[in-house]
């Protein structure tokens, strides 16, 4: 039996992208997957397709920005089955702009998801984790978590934000594994959250090269399966190539 098989992963944002990805990754792997997002449709069609092919998934509508939603979720895939082992905030959007366009509203729902609905799902699994006394949190940040780029100031502040929350929470944890995961250009629809023109053009060019959402899935899979000892703290996973 593989050091992962059995355990229960909650994921958000699990309707398309990594998330999807990685629930699939992870069903096929043996583990018990709970998927969370706004698209309830998605989801079920997801959760639908792993049990036909002898993976295990639940599914529940989720709004990450609402710490009562992210706590009911929690609490679903535990009476679902049985326990928790691992929470990945993967939910996240990158409305792209120049600061001076001053697109607040855009700036205010990244905040609200990328970093809030971060803190919301730790708020929500590390009671439990810490009563059990393990537990791993799979934080997606990017690499924007680590360079900054024009029309991306406000994108990046909240990745490094969710860089500095996970350091913190390894930090002050003995028995709880924080993992940052910081993908470069991907398959997602991270893209389509763009309204600003100029922005959307550089993303363009910027996205010449891009890796598979299932590359990310792979690099969740690591972290999760070694062994209870071994904390993974941070994987950057980029294309081949691309330079920042």
């Amino acid at each position: 039996m593989s050091t992962v098989e059995n355990k229960v992963i909650a994921i958000t944002g699990a309707s398309s992208g990594i998330g999807e990805a990685t629930a699939r990754l992870l069903a096929r792997q043996g583990l018990r997957v709970v998927l969370g997002a706004r698209r309830t449709d998605r989801l079920e069609a997801i959760a639908a397709e792993i049990r036909s092919k002898g993976g295990e998934a639940e599914y529940r509508t989720l709004d990450v920005t609402n710490l009562e939603d992210m706590q009911a979720f929690v609490e679903f895939a535990q009476a679902k089955f049985g326990r928790l082992d691992v929470v990945v905030n993967n939910a996240g959007l990158m409305p792209l702009s120049r600061l001076e366009v001053l697109k607040i509203d855009e700036w205010n729902r990244m905040i609200d998801v990328n970093i809030r609905g971060v803190l919301h799902g730790i708020a929500a699994a590390l009671p439990l984790f810490k009563q059990q006394r393990s537990g791993q949190f799979v934080n997606l940040s990017s690499i924007g978590g680590h360079n900054v780029y024009p029309t991306a100031a406000v994108y990046c502040a909240t990745k490094f934000a969710v860089w500095a929350i996970s350091e913190g929470l390894r930090q002050e944890s003995t028995d709880i594994r924080a993992t940052v995961i910081s993908p470069g250009v991907t398959e997602t629809e991270l893209a389509s959250t763009i309204t600003d023109a100029e922005a959307a053009e550089w993303v363009e060019g910027f996205r010449e090269a891009v890796i598979p959402a299932d590359a990310i899935a792979r690099a969740i899979a690591f972290a999760i399966e070694q062994p209870a000892e071994v904390d993974v703290n941070e994987i950057i996973v980029r294309p081949i190539g691309q330079m920042s």
